[in-house]
C-alpha cells in the first residue's frame, strides 16, 4: 500500500509526462513513462550491487550526479518555456519540425530524468532495505531486485493508465492559450525541481 502511495504521488516524473502527452500524443507519453521507469530499473540494480551505495557515502560522486541532474531538469524545464514562448509566433511547419525533433527524444529524456536525480536513488537505498529480510532464503540483492522491480511494475501501469486518461483531455489542452499556460508552468515545474535538487545536501 505505501508503494502504491508512493507511485501515485505527483513529481517530476508526472510533469513530463503530461507534458509529452499533451504536446506529442498518447504514443510518444507512452515513450516517456517507459524511459522513466527504465530509469527505476537502473537505480534497482545499482541498489541490488552496491553502487547506489558508494554514490551515498561519496560526497564527490554525490555532487557531481546531483549537479548534473539539476542542470539537466533546468534545461528541460528552460526548453519548455522557451517552447511556450515561440508558439503563436512561428508558422505550422516550422512548429511541426520542432515536435518531430521532440518527439524522437522522448524515451531519452525520462531515462536520463530519473537515472540522473541522486534522489531516485536514495530512495532505494532507503525504502527498500525495510522490507528485506535477513534470514529469508532469498539473498539480499535478490530480495531488492524483485521489490525494485514491483515497484517498476505498479509505475509503468500507474503511468500508462494515466497517459491513456490524459490523452482524452488532449483535444482540449491543444488550443494554443492551453498550451502555452502548460508550457509555462511545466517549464517552472522542472527549473523548480532542478534548483531544489542542486542546494540540496547529501545526508
Amino acid at each position: 500500500m505505501l508503494t502504491l502511495f508512493i507511485v501515485l504521488s505527483p513529481g517530476i516524473d508526472t510533469a513530463l509526462i503530461t507534458k509529452r502527452t499533451i504536446a506529442d500524443g498518447r504514443q510518444h507519453g507512452y515513450k516517456m513513462a517507459l524511459g522513466i521507469t527504465t530509469g527505476t530499473l537502473v537505480h534497482t540494480c545499482a541498489a541490488a550491487f552496491g553502487l547506489s551505495v558508494v554514490l551515498m557515502q561519496s560526497a564527490l560522486a554525490f555532487e557531481i550526479v546531483k549537479y548534473i541532474g539539476a542542470v539537466y531538469l533546468i534545461y528541460l524545464g528552460a526548453s519548455s518555456f522557451f517552447q511556450a514562448n515561440k508558439q503563436g509566433h512561428t508558422g505550422q511547419e516550422s512548429k511541426q519540425d520542432g515536435r518531430t525533433r521532440r518527439r524522437k527524444s522522448a524515451f531519452k529524456q525520462g531515462l536520463m530524468s530519473n537515472v540522473l536525480n541522486p534522489k531516485v536513488a536514495l530512495f532505494y537505498l532507503t525504502f527498500l532495505p525495510q522490507f528485506v529480510s535477513s534470514g529469508s532464503a532469498i539473498p539480499v540483492p535478490a530480495q531488492l531486485m524483485i521489490m525494485g522491480i514491483i515497484h517498476t511494475v505498479l509505475s509503468i501501469t500507474w503511468f500508462l493508465l494515466y497517459v491513456f486518461f490524459i490523452n482524452y483531455l488532449r483535444n482540449w489542452l491543444m488550443s494554443v492559450k492551453v498550451q502555452r499556460l502548460m508550457d509555462k508552468v511545466t517549464g517552472v515545474i522542472l527549473i523548480g525541481f532542478g534548483i531544489k535538487l542542486a542546494l540540496e545536501k547529501q545526508q
